[in-house]
């Protein structure tokens, strides 16, 4: 069975085969970064939750995100996936 998404748009890939998109508000451009945060009221310290952004809205994804204080980290989608998985 096709999942919502698919479904929506035939011959479209399903989520897990599309290849990572911006995560920056009706962007569809290619990931290239990996912006790591957590919010500190929410999260233990070393929890992480990422955004994805291209070229064009990393320093707007990242700003929003460092005057909040949530921002740690900012690298490659490649170095990302290079990383060993966390225990």
């Amino acid at each position: 069975m096709n999942s919502p998404d698919s479904a929506a748009f035939p011959g479209s890939p399903a989520p897990s085969d599309a290849a990572p998109v911006c995560s920056a508000k009706g962007c569809r451009a290619a990931a290239v970064w990996v912006l790591a945060w957590n919010n500190p009221k929410l999260h233990t310290p070393e929890r992480r939750k990422t955004w994805l952004a291209c070229d064009e809205h990393r320093e707007h994804l990242s700003s929003f995100l460092d005057v909040r204080g949530f921002l740690k980290d900012v690298v490659t989608l490649a170095e990302w996936e290079s990383r060993p998985p966390s225990a």
